[in-house]
């Protein structure tokens, strides 16, 4: 009879290993999905595949640099870094926006050169706003009285606060809806689950949801591709070649793959029927040529990502109970930091994967949106691994309460193997 093996999976284990295989499916998919009708029938690298792959590298020793960093360093200097944050994300979001500064693509002014490379000031903003609520909200700083009335159980009675500090956040949201309104309602959206689970007052935010709902159909209206884009929704084959073409093609590659696809490299959408199939499509090449396994893969994978964010924020509320202090700070200070930031990462993560793979399954309206760390790209695929470095980072901190700072006993080896 074989023996539970003593080794245990780590939370940072259980989130490398999903990170890896989000990298990697990713890598697999650009380059099928960048492959073309060409004279060569050998495997060949594609120009795009390897640029990609030259990100994933930088990608990774991000993820890793910044997971070994000391948290209770970081958060020590919480505010000074949720400040430059935001104030970075407002800068880049102006400069992108100025005419032959910012780069324009196929319409759209969404991306700022540097060098060999471009940086969406969009995925600045959406990790800034993450951090600077976290920080505010959980921030025990007497001399900010605002800072001071968000922390307290009692803090959210007071509207002027709150406003002062969401207007940072709506100059964001208002900067980027003018090229991307799915990005500024992703946003909007991850904001409000913060300030939900940070105990603002509910009937503050109800006095807050009628101008942002307004100006939300205000610029949904503004531009008519976006209301032709909602009014196809309704019937996408009622235009097939124009706004209906990208719903209609999607579909195909779903019903062409089937349950268990048509194989690795084998699609036929991504042979110039498919639009945009590296990027905001690229959910429906998995379905095409690794079918239902492809999909239920790709959901497992964020799934562990949400079960490591989970499970570290129950641990963190049992530290906090066992050790009041902790290096000189309060526990409970790192410990809602930790919780807030931890909280806002995987709703960022698990919002945008869902809009995507709702886009690519047509259950909601058309737009732009890269399936995170899967999706080809530059600046988003790194900066998406350094936010998930801060949570494993986190899971490596004394105030989760790691054994790579306080070790533990090796359980018997009658207990489970798999302990977190």
């Amino acid at each position: 009879m074989l023996q539970p093996s003593i080794y245990r999976l780590r939370l940072q284990d259980i989130l490398t290993i999903c990170v890896l295989g989000l990298l990697c499916l990713g890598i697999l998919m650009v380059q099928s999905a960048a492959m073309n009708i060409t004279e060569q029938t050998t495997w060949h690298w594609t120009e795009r595949g390897t640029k990609h792959l030259l990100y994933v590298a930088i990608a990774l020793l991000t993820f890793f640099a910044i997971g070994h960093l000391n948290f209770e360093k970081l958060a020590a200097r919480k505010s000074q870094i949720a400040i430059a944050s935001v104030a970075i994300a407002l800068l880049t979001c102006i400069v992108v926006l100025i005419p032959h500064v910012g780069t324009s693509v196929k319409g759209a002014r969404r991306w700022l050169p540097l060098g060999f490379t471009q940086v969406q000031p969009s995925e600045l903003a959406k990790w800034a706003v993450v951090i600077f609520l976290s920080a505010w909200l959980s921030s025990d700083n007497r001399k900010s009285q605002i800072a001071a009335r968000l922390s307290s159980p009692k803090s959210n009675r007071k509207l002027i606060p709150l406003l002062l500090i969401l207007l940072p956040i709506a100059a964001i949201c208002l900067l980027v809806v003018i090229e991307d309104f799915g990005t500024a309602f992703l946003i909007a959206l991850c904001a409000l689950t913060i300030l939900l689970v940070g105990r603002v007052k509910l009937w503050h935010l109800a006095l807050l949801a009628p101008p942002a709902i307004a100006a939300g159909v205000w610029f949904m209206t503004h531009k008519s591709y976006r209301m032709s884009r909602m009014m196809s929704f309704r019937d996408p084959f009622a235009n097939p070649q124009r706004e209906g073409y990208h719903m209609i093609q999607s579909l195909l590659s779903f019903s062409t793959g089937g349950i268990f696809g048509t194989g690795l490299g084998r699609g036929v959408q991504k042979l110039g029927y498919l639009p945009e199939d590296t990027t905001d499509f690229i959910f429906a090449v998995i379905c095409e040529e690794l079918g239902l396994f492809g999909a239920i893969l790709t959901i497992a994978l964020y799934l562990g990502i949400l079960y490591v964010a989970w499970q570290a924020i129950r641990n963190l509320q049992i530290t906090n109970r066992k050790s009041p202090l902790l290096g000189g700070c309060t526990q409970p200070t790192i410990a809602n930091f930790a919780q807030l930031l931890i909280f806002g990462i995987a709703s960022m993560i698990t919002l945008q994967a869902l809009i995507n793979i709702a886009v690519a399954t047509v259950s909601v309206p058309p737009k732009g949106m890269s399936l995170p760390l899967v999706s080809a790209g530059g600046s988003g695929l790194v900066i998406t691994s350094a936010a998930l470095g801060l949570l494993y980072s986190i899971c490596r901190s004394k105030a989760h309460g790691s054994p790579i700072v306080e070790t533990e006993p090796v359980p018997d080896i009658g207990k489970p193997a798999l302990a977190v």
